[in-house]
């Protein structure tokens, strides 16, 4: 068992924690999958990334902003995923929400770093005001996870310099206005 949630966690931690994602469906599945760790382990979530990106068609954001009421009905009765409505409305809804900022700013990606940089204090207050299901926890570990904010390696972590040369937004230089 130990073994097997080390493979899990070393993976994600020495490819895709911290590491910038320029894809805005990958952003949105890294959004959903934190939003539904709420209450339970990071693990736990890893576990069932494959079963997400089914039942989330994977992560592809205008065919999840279109869902309808049988959708929901049928992530309800998922077992592979994290039975939640609020969670599930969460996505569905955020998806929606995503179409309008790519309308807006060109991408989810660009969204975001137009309102690069901010505090963790900031960007909760920017994200409970644009999304649902979004509180401080899951912001920040959404923002460290992509590379927005500091945190998700110490310094001494042997995976550090391999996040640092991917140039994430909070290692780049912010011009002064």
């Amino acid at each position: 068992m130990e073994g097997e949630r080390r493979a899990i966690h070393g993976a994600y931690h020495d490819r895709l924690y911290g590491f910038p994602i320029k894809s805005d469906d990958e952003l949105f599945c890294r959004l959903i999958l934190e939003i539904n760790q709420a209450g339970l382990s990071w693990e736990t979530i890893l576990k069932k990334e494959t079963t997400f990106r089914k039942a989330y068609s994977g992560f592809r954001i205008a065919k999840v902003a279109a869902y309808t009421a049988a959708d929901r009905r049928r992530l309800m009765a998922d077992a592979g995923i994290i039975r939640n409505r609020l969670k599930i409305e969460a996505a569905i809804e955020n998806a929606k929400t995503l179409l309008r900022l790519q309308n807006e700013f060109g991408s989810f990606s660009a969204w975001l770093e137009q309102a690069h940089p901010k505090s963790k204090e900031e960007w909760v207050k920017l994200f409970k005001k644009t999304f649902r299901f979004t509180g401080g926890e899951i912001v920040g570990e959404f923002l460290m996870s992509t590379g927005f904010l500091p945190g998700a390696h110490d310094p001494k972590c042997p995976i550090y310099p391999k996040v640092l040369r991917a140039k994430p937004q909070w290692a780049r230089k912010t011009p002064k206005t």
